[in-house]
């Protein structure tokens, strides 16, 4: 009921806002010397005719238009409901993941400082493995030395017999006459016959 007292107003604030430029018009026209009565019936017909379609056109959007407006609104009330709702669920979302991100975070720098451990000690594992394959290269090396250097030894006094039967027997050559060696044969023989 309210909302016909106030549309019923604002009826008759249009109609009297029509008379008044109504009443204008007519005193503009008369100022001209104009046959005012033909103006003013067009003029009146065109202002009645607007303002029933006014009325008309109002009477009947007006219903849907309220009823649409309230719909709206209640439209807009719960979607401002539902995105605080959704806010909250983001909010609580948020923290979750936040949460989960931090605890990855942690796992991470806990799966690095193991991993940094176990390279650590790998590298000392591998560092120990080589030290103990140098020291047995170093024990193999002077193992072959020492054998190389005994081996040349050996060949150094196997030639250096040699050499020194050679010379013996040049020596021996150039110096022993036949006499010298019938001599030599005959001393042999009776040291063989002395051990029998």
């Amino acid at each position: 009921m309210n909302f016909k007292g106030s549309q019923m107003k604002k009826s008759i604030n249009i109609c009297v806002a029509t008379l008044a430029f109504l009443s204008l018009a007519v005193a503009a026209q008369a100022a001209e010397g104009v046959d005012s009565s033909v103006y003013l019936k067009d003029f009146l017909y065109r202002v009645f005719n607007f303002t029933l379609m006014i009325a008309i056109i109002g009477y009947f959007v007006t219903k849907p238009f309220r009823k649409g407006m309230s719909g709206r609104r209640e439209g807009i009330e719960k979607a401002l409901s539902d995105a605080e709702k959704m806010k909250a669920d983001a909010e609580a979302k948020f923290a979750e993941y936040d949460r989960k991100l931090q605890a990855a975070t942690d796992e991470i720098d806990e799966i690095y400082s193991s991993i940094k451990k176990e390279g650590e000690l790998e590298r000392d594992r591998i560092i120990e493995n080589a030290n103990a394959a140098a020291s047995r290269l170093k024990d193999d090396a002077q193992k072959c030395a020492a054998e190389e250097v005994r081996k040349a030894k050996m060949q150094l006094r196997e030639e250096a017999s040699k050499l020194a039967i050679e010379l013996a027997e040049d020596l021996i050559k150039k110096n022993v006459t036949a006499a010298d060696q019938s001599r030599l044969v005959g001393e042999y023989i009776k040291s063989l016959g002395d051990l029998r």
